[in-house]
């Protein structure tokens, strides 16, 4: 993830994201570069339009919101149930325990 940000990090200072750079920005922060790894991350980001890609990312989690909705809903009903069975648990209890005063 570190590579990511690396890149990210070059992208909004209006640096070119090269191999280098990124490897300067991760021994920077304290983290061993792997050369593998940089030239992979250089070579996928080529002819990358980095803004149209973060304007989709940032979209992706609104879209994908509003079904996790439901989940939530069920949640509370789920929680509205097992307090029911609490109560009705208490209340037995509570019944067994004037049988013995």
């Amino acid at each position: 993830m570190e590579y990511i940000y690396a890149a990210l990090l070059l992208h909004s200072a209006g640096k070119e994201i090269t191999e280098d750079a990124v490897k300067s920005i991760l021994n920077a922060a304290g983290v061993e570069a792997d050369d593998a790894r940089v030239k992979a991350l250089v070579a996928a980001l080529e002819g990358v339009n980095i803004e149209e890609a973060i304007e989709k990312a940032a979209v992706a989690p609104v879209a994908a919101a509003a079904p996790a909705a439901a989940p939530a809903e069920e949640a509370k009903e789920e929680k509205k149930e097992e307090k029911k069975e609490e109560d009705t648990t208490a209340t037995a209890a509570a019944g067994l325990g004037a049988l013995f005063m």
